[in-house]
């Protein structure tokens, strides 16, 4: 029961996601707001609410090790997985503003999040926290960020997008939008409860299973989104995709999780923090060497993370 409830949850995530972005875009229309700014605003935190609605869950219920796995999880599935997958499917290009801005950025928000995670060594304390005065540093990054995209898109000559967004009447986008939200809501209980009793039933940790089982659902957006961009010949779309997902889990989904409640982290997570770190920078090596990451990069970013599945379930 445990893992058809965890798939219904997943169901409810990705299903109650899609609904919002409808709804919300569809509103943000009727109301002229520009649709890159749409794109960059709504849609982005759609593809980001599963992690969203799994680590705030997490964090409300004091099971701190999948609030952190999740996320962690999930950048290192997003830059070894869906960027490895999506450019075995098609090389992917990669644009000189997502190297120079994009790419530079998820670097800084992921070292910001493991110096500040890191209390013990840094500020001699007691133990490791993420601490409510943490999530304001990483929600203020967030609003920095936001800034920058959404100057990004008001300076942007490219308004080509105008006709992506289906207009639905305004009653139903609404109904659409709540209906989301409450989607994202419930699935994300779901998620967290059946996860843990998973865990507890064949012994594994929280972490492990935050690690695994769940920061792939709440990826599978992002994995889907992106081949399917790919094989219609946009790259900007796959590796944005994945890159601003990361920036979005670290900055908005950590920063409102720990806000809203301070987050324990395990000295566990320490050492995936630094494989998340070292995919990014590996993912941007392969970037910028011809601006370009080819089907055998993509080859080796996927078997590294199959090493990495082995490594954390062995330990």
């Amino acid at each position: 029961m445990n893992y058809i409830l965890l798939l219904v949850g997943f169901v409810f995530l990705i299903k109650g996601a899609d609904g919002f972005v409808s709804g919300a875009s569809s509103i943000a229309k009727k109301f002229s707001i520009p649709p890159l700014i749409i794109g960059l605003t709504i849609v982005a935190f759609g593809t980001s609410a599963p992690e969203a609605a799994v680590s705030v869950t997490a964090a409300l219920k004091g099971q701190n090790d999948m609030a952190i796995a999740n996320v962690v999880g999930s950048n290192i599935f997003n830059f070894l997985v869906v960027i490895g997958i999506t450019s075995m499917v098609k090389p992917i290009r990669v644009q000189k503003s997502t190297i120079i801005k994009e790419f530079p950025f998820v670097i800084l928000a992921s070292f910001v999040f493991s110096v500040i995670s890191h209390d013990t060594r840094f500020q001699n304390a007691s133990e490791n926290m993420l601490s409510k005065a943490d999530g304001y540093i990483l929600l203020s990054l967030f609003a920095i960020f936001m800034y920058y995209l959404i100057e990004m898109a008001l300076t942007s000559k490219d308004n080509e997008q105008e006709d992506e967004i289906e207009e639905i009447p305004l009653t139903k986008s609404i109904i659409y939008s709540i209906l989301g939200v409450a989607g994202i809501i419930i699935g994300g209980q779901l998620v967290v409860n059946s996860a843990s009793n998973i865990a507890l039933a064949w012994g594994m940790s929280e972490n492990l299973v935050g690690l695994t089982i769940v920061s792939v659902g709440t990826s599978l957006p992002e994995l889907v989104t992106s081949i399917v961009a790919a094989r219609k010949g946009e790259s900007d779309i796959a590796i944005g995709n994945a890159v601003g997902s990361n920036i979005f889990n670290l900055l908005f989904v950590l920063g409102l999780s720990s806000s809203i409640h301070s987050i324990a982290i395990h000295p566990e997570v320490f050492y995936d923090m630094l494989i998340m770190i070292i995919a990014t920078i590996l993912t941007y090596v392969f970037a910028i060497t011809k601006k370009c990451i080819n089907r055998g990069e993509g080859i080796f970013l996927f078997l590294l993370y199959v090493i990495y599945l082995i490594y954390i379930i062995m330990r």
